[in-house]
């Protein structure tokens, strides 16, 4: 499944993107006067090799969820049973991505790739579940490369399940506590950068914590024997074993989720920095990727704007939000639609019959 995912993406269609961006030139405001609004268009236009692009909507919103072995090294005050109780407050609609989806209309699904308990099967849950957690990444790998095949093929059987239903916009969601020290993990060997540049504080710590967490970040890059890819890119077995070293089933379900959407042609809003940290993976992959991808927002965590600048990609939200969930996907989401709104509904200067700037 995988390699069949990998076979069928391309890279963003050049004729699509040349009509749209001409189309955008011909439209009744002076030229670049949406900024990246004009840009997220023209992207997704490229991305469906259609100009102008299909309505990004309706939208679905997957939640992956997964517990980590390293929760154990105390890298996060919160209690490992936080993520199981966050799937129940999502699945009863008292989270704030499920505000965040009700305003924006949109669809949301969760995802078990690996709660470290077992869940009742109820509406709106998905289960896939790889294993009950990782392993702890500072110890050795995570989990074995098979198993990380297995969660990318799970994301990647849930996306299709979501464009089989409609879905014509894919938002990623994430929840699994300890899970912004395997991103930032992730992170630094895909971007080559140091992880006191790419760690952050996560849901909140002290002083102490954070130094201890970014001693384990470097500690399983150590055990694990990653030096990173700084300016080259691995070959996909060697990012296969990158991500089932420090990954989490979340980011590897994930990265298969941003796949398939890329296969399918069909636009991904990431979210933050765990949805950073999967996309470096499905890039690694398939660099094509990133022309089905919009960066939602900016994460507080810094690690993600390292992942933002390696992926190219510019985030249209900058509020310092640190929740995940997919709360920075859904904000955006209707910023996406407006600027393919703009393609489909705003005159030309010959339609219109409005005289254009002289040149």
């Amino acid at each position: 499944m995988l390699a069949e995912t990998l076979a069928a993406i391309r890279p963003a269609d050049p004729r699509a993107l040349a009509e749209a961006r001409a189309h955008q030139d011909r439209l009744t405001k002076p030229r670049g006067s949406l900024g990246a609004l004009e840009e997220v268009a023209i992207r997704l236009a490229g991305a469906a090799g259609a100009s102008p692009p299909p309505m990004p909507e309706p939208a679905a919103l997957a939640i992956f969820a997964a517990d980590h072995g390293v929760h154990a090294r105390g890298v996060t005050p919160w209690p490992q049973e936080v993520t199981v109780q966050m799937v129940a407050n999502f699945l009863s609609g008292g989270a704030v991505a499920n505000a965040f989806a009700a305003q924006a209309g949109v669809q949301v699904t969760v995802v078990d790739v690996g709660v470290a308990t077992d869940l009742a099967e109820v509406p709106g849950l998905m289960v896939h579940k790889i294993a009950y957690g990782t392993e702890d990444l500072s110890r050795g790998p995570a989990m074995t490369v098979d198993q990380a095949v297995r969660a990318l093929e799970a994301g990647i059987v849930v996306a299709r399940d979501l464009v089989a239903g409609g879905a014509r916009c894919l938002i990623t969601g994430d929840m699994g506590i300890a899970n912004t020290t395997a991103s930032a993990a992730l992170i630094s060997v895909f971007t080559g950068k140091d992880p006191a540049e790419v760690t952050g504080r996560g849901t909140g710590i002290d002083d102490a914590t954070y130094n201890s967490k970014v001693d384990i970040v470097r500690e399983s890059l150590r055990v694990n024997g990653l030096a990173g890819f700084p300016g080259t890119a691995p070959p996909p077995s060697e990012a296969l074993r990158a991500l089932a070293a420090v990954g989490g089933f979340e980011h590897a379900a994930i990265a298969g989720f941003i796949l398939y959407g890329a296969a399918a042609r069909v636009p991904v809003i990431l979210d933050g920095v765990i949805a950073g940290a999967a996309a470096l993976v499905a890039a690694a992959l398939d660099p094509a990727v990133t022309d089905h991808c919009v960066a939602g927002h900016r994460s507080a965590e810094p690690g993600h704007s390292a992942a933002l600048v390696h992926l190219g990609l510019r985030p249209l939200v900058d509020l310092e939000l640190r929740l995940g969930e997919g709360t920075g996907g859904l904000l955006a989401h209707p910023m996406v639609c407006a600027a393919v709104r703009v393609m489909h509904d705003v005159a030309t200067f010959d339609s219109a019959g409005v005289t254009e700037k002289p040149v």
